[in-house]
């Protein structure tokens, strides 16, 4: 063979080698768009038409529940469905296995333990609880609702329907008392950071779970202090003050798994990564992280009190206070817009009820 010969054949197996290259790495976009067909996902991977596709699996299993029964499986197939890189294992809180799990201590707070490792370690080992309570572990299927705190839940009489859900998340301080008849009775677990956290021992609920929400390094410490009765500074490195006292015994705390604002900020609504750093509009609201979270560890979802509706701005912010819509201002953390398009994609999709029908 001549030396030009040699020379061609090379060539052709470098291009082969190209081609096929090119095939291989754009094969997740060739199965997504197909050939000279519109795309199906868009750019984090959502289906364009959210028709609420279902399994016809999940179709048959639950084509026989009762009104008001719980349909097994049923929010996390919806949203696989609309999103097929949903994973579903993700644990609602951190255990003894922290360090292992999904690259948490690769990120600092809020989007891993970075740093956190040996405060955690000390909080676990008096906490010692890493679930819900022993009744709810042992459903097979288990309804939630995490309630908002916007206004468009006031006047709605909801308590009884909210109270029928087997999981109850409220977040925050957002108070029960006074408002039962809007907001239900029944609290399961508390989701809070320290600056959100009730102030007044006496505010809070009994048989209720208290959620911990690490935002920045100081928050770790302050749960140390108040799992451990130590005394806290109400001042030190908080944006304002925070509780000194939080009327719990270890066993009722918890730490909710970072993971879902990982998941929540970066997946699901497309934050800016920032380089795994907290910075301007990529932090994902306490609400939708709750939502991830529920996603994860609940058979069906429901929420209320979400939506914030800037074309009324004398309408109530919260349902607790008297505090008009005009008064939210551009915040420097969240980014409320791509928020909402993320929530609108569950309910469209059918992942979530929204029964306030806010969102």
């Amino acid at each position: 063979m001549s030396f030009l010969g040699s020379v061609r054949n090379l060539l052709l197996a470098v291009c082969l080698m190209l081609v096929l290259g090119f095939l291989y790495y754009s094969a997740g976009k060739l199965h997504m768009h197909g050939w000279g067909q519109e795309p199906q996902y868009d750019r984090l991977g959502f289906l364009l038409k959210l028709d609420s596709r279902i399994s016809a699996e999940l179709n048959y299993k639950n084509g026989n529940v009762t009104e008001g029964g719980c349909r097994k499986g049923y929010a996390s197939a919806q949203m696989t469905a609309i999103f097929p890189k949903f994973s579903k294992p993700a644990p609602m809180f951190l255990d003894n296995t922290f360090r292992r799990w999904s690259k948490l201590k690769d990120f600092v707070p809020p989007f891993g333990i970075k740093g956190q490792e040996t405060v955690i370690q000390k909080i676990l080992g008096i906490t010692k609880h890493f679930t819900l309570t022993s009744h709810l572990d042992s459903l097979s299927c288990k309804r939630c609702i995490i309630m908002g705190n916007g206004g468009i839940v006031a006047n709605k009489s909801l308590g009884p329907r909210i109270d029928e859900y087997d999981v109850v998340i409220r977040l925050n301080e957002a108070p029960v008392k006074g408002f039962e008849k809007d907001v239900g009775t029944k609290t399961t677990i508390r989701i809070t950071y320290p600056e959100g956290a009730i102030q007044k021992p006496t505010r809070y609920e009994k048989d209720s779970l208290f959620a911990f929400t690490g935002f920045k390094p100081q928050d770790f410490k302050w749960l140390k202090y108040i799992v451990y009765k130590e005394k806290v500074s109400p001042s030190d490195g908080f944006w304002k003050s925070v509780a000194t006292v939080v009327p719990k015994e270890p066993k009722e705390i918890r730490i909710l798994n970072p993971y879902f604002i990982r998941e929540a900020a970066f997946t699901f609504i497309g934050l800016p990564v920032n380089n795994g750093m907290m910075g301007r509009g990529n932090i994902p609201t306490l609400g939708t992280v709750a939502i991830t979270m529920a996603l994860h560890n609940c058979d069906e979802v429901a929420v209320a009190g979400f939506g914030y509706d800037m074309n009324a701005p004398n309408a109530p912010l919260h349902y607790y206070e008297n505090v008009k819509m005009s008064a939210i201002k551009e915040s420097w953390t969240h980014n409320i817009g791509k928020e909402k398009e993320f929530l609108r994609k569950l309910v469209k999709g059918q992942v979530i009820t929204d029964l306030t029908a806010g969102i």
